[in-house]
């Protein structure tokens, strides 16, 4: 018998499970209309993510850093029949917010199909469990439900990661699911019915148009919500050291104070080569091929933090993020190099207060 894990033993708590004191608050204190089957309101599901008070007064940690009416538009989709499609570059916390839509809506986020070029149509609907099948026959008691048949059935929300990563003929499966909101069984002259709550949540990425393209009659059954990459360096820089900060907390990662600044050297340089340009617009820059997103940002960061704490002085130094940043960059081993030195050289060198960090850089570049 397997002993249950505690949150505190576990890699990374499901939404539901890490925030529940949060979501708990919050469906004390609403009093709006809550559509059938939603634990929160509209609104509340809107604080949630976007972060504010209770009206116990518990504070909500914001979720979502970016426009407010892009979640807004987003939970109000999901109080419709319509699906709800989140699009974007990498990193801009398209499963995130999948996430956490999920676990504010209907307290699970774990009815997850994950894209794949091997996903296949049984993962999107149903497959059989074969020692009841010869034993009995088809029979539902032989079926063996897929997480969206779960979420149909029990008015929940189904999560679809990289919608674009599934082969065209499998995403096609989705059309009767969310124009009829039925799913059909063939083998047995039935079909599952989506109760009331039924929603469902993809992710797909901007950089993989033309891997699996959506077909029209697939996209016009969702309301696409285009996920942008952070506005300005402040507020990069905050969505950075507060996921650095929640990931540090999870993995046990010992305290490293003072990392502000490697932060805001971290996610300048990746704002820089990301938009080829400097931060005051006077230099052009070569672009590398890797996307540069805050989640590799965050990554980096990360990893510097393990370095500074278990190897370091306990304090986040350039040389503790330098290798990081490196591998971030050099993606493409015939071109990124060449972009990276240019960098290292035209703007990294002459900047006032960036000598280690150059230092740094070149150290490992050489």
């Amino acid at each position: 018998m397997t002993t249950p894990l505690s949150e505190s033993a576990v890699l990374r708590p499901h939404a539901e499970d890490a925030f529940a004191h949060e979501l708990d608050a919050l469906a004390k204190g609403d009093s709006r209309p809550r559509p059938p089957r939603w634990n929160l309101s509209p609104w509340a599901v809107a604080t949630y993510l976007l972060g504010g008070h209770a009206a116990d007064g518990t504070e909500i940690t914001p979720k979502y850093i970016g426009p407010r009416r892009l979640i807004e538009v987003a939970v109000a989709t999901l109080a419709t029949d319509r699906a709800l499609l989140l699009l974007g570059v990498p990193g801009t916390a398209k499963s995130w917010v999948s996430e956490h839509l999920s676990a504010a809506v209907c307290g699970d986020s774990t009815l997850l199909i994950q894209g794949t070029a091997g996903t296949s149509e049984e993962s999107m609907r149903y497959g059989w469990n074969y020692a009841q099948l010869l034993a009995h026959g088809p029979s539902r008691a032989a079926l063996t439900p897929s997480p969206m048949m779960t979420a149909m059935t029990g008015g929940k929300v189904a999560r679809i990661e990289e919608l674009t990563r599934i082969p065209a003929d499998v995403q096609d499966t989705l059309i009767t699911i969310l124009s009829e909101k039925t799913l059909p069984i063939p083998e047995l002259g039935d079909e599952v019915q989506g109760v009331k709550g039924f929603s469902v949540v993809a992710t797909a990425n901007d950089r993989d148009r033309g891997v699996n393209d959506l077909s029209s009659a697939l996209r016009r059954r969702f309301n696409t919500v285009v996920l942008p990459l952070p506005a300005t360096a402040e507020d990069e820089v905050r969505i950075v050291t507060q996921r650095v900060a929640a990931l540090g907390r999870g993995l046990e990662l010992p305290e490293v104070p003072a990392a502000a600044e490697e932060i805001r050297r971290v996610v300048t340089v990746f704002r820089e080569l990301r938009s080829g340009a400097t931060e005051d617009g006077r230099t052009r820059l070569k672009s590398p091929s890797g996307t540069l997103s805050p989640a590799e940002a965050i990554s980096v960061l990360t990893g510097g933090i393990a370095l500074a704490a278990h190897f370091g002085d306990g304090t986040l130094r350039p040389h503790d993020v330098a290798g990081g940043i490196l591998g971030a960059v050099v993606k493409d081993p015939s071109t990124d190099p060449v972009v990276w030195r240019e960098y290292l050289e035209t703007v990294v060198r002459p900047r006032e207060g960036w000598a280690g960090f150059y230092e740094a850089c070149r150290e490992l570049s050489a």
